[in-house]
């Protein structure tokens, strides 16, 4: 809930949530506590750091906490209570995204592709891949190793996202009135994005799994930093120009990232 603004030096990167949640401030072994909140017994992380308000976040993890250094009780646990609504519906809204499954590289196994459930056809043949309406035939010599099959097609899913996503950092960037930028696809599990001082882009290509629209604002978000290299006010009124609907393409990116599966 709490957010602070970022406009110091320029660093070398900036990457798609550069700006911590609260727990990201927690220390390791971060005390833990109880709290009743609409008839629940909620659990959150609570610490302490060197800030002047305090902050909460709900992720994958649950709830956690972050208050200044000499923050009395009474505030923490009555800002908590004023932001009841909001803590159980975002724990709501959690629990309901689901858990990641490990996909194995097996017939009959789904994954999202932009958006859209698919099933895989995994069979002997040449290495190939190719999409039939909702399903994706998987050939190659040998289809009992299936850390081959999860390499053919992570292989597959790197391109396509890429295919996807530099068309559209090149539309965004000449709506700044800039050229296209380098884009890459990269192997980041927890970034989605990263803009570069220099102004290449590299983008998880674990895009490809996400709908086009909640792709499409990791790519507005990085072309953004291509005028402004932080995240100043600025920078959030330049995203907003480009993707007026941010705010909510970003809580549910957060919210599908949690149940994308693990290759």
């Amino acid at each position: 809930m709490d957010r602070s603004a970022a406009e110091d030096a320029l660093p070398e990167q900036l990457t798609l949530f550069d700006e911590p949640p609260p727990a990201a401030e927690e220390p390791a072994g971060g005390a833990r506590r109880l709290i009743q909140l609409g008839g629940r017994i909620v659990e959150y992380r609570f610490a302490r750091s060197r800030r002047r308000t305090i902050g909460i976040a709900v992720d994958a993890a649950g709830l956690s906490v972050a208050a200044p250094l000499r923050a009395p009780w009474r505030e923490v646990d009555g800002f908590l209570r004023e932001k009841e609504r909001w803590v159980l519906a975002k724990l709501d809204e959690w629990a309901a995204a689901g858990r990641p499954e490990v996909l194995f590289g097996a017939s009959g196994e789904a994954l999202p592709l932009f958006g859209e459930q698919i099933v895989l056809e995994v069979a002997a043949g040449r290495r190939g891949i190719e999409r039939a309406g909702e399903r994706l035939r998987i050939t190659v010599p040998a289809p009992h190793r299936r850390g081959a099959v999860r390499e053919l097609l992570v292989r597959w899913l790197k391109a396509r996202a890429l295919e996807a996503l530099a068309p559209r950092a090149a539309h965004y960037a000449a709506r700044l009135g800039r050229a296209a930028p380098p884009v890459a696809v990269s192997n980041a599990k927890t970034q989605w994005g990263v803009c570069t001082a220099r102004g290449s882009i590299r983008l998880s290509w674990r895009l490809a799994h996400v709908e086009p629209a909640l792709a499409d604002y990791v790519v507005a978000h990085e072309v953004a930093h291509l005028v402004e290299l932080n995240h100043s006010h600025r920078f959030w009124k330049l995203v907003e120009t480009l993707y007026p609907d941010w705010r909510a393409a970003r809580t549910r990116l957060e919210l599908a990232a949690a149940s994308l599966p693990l290759l």
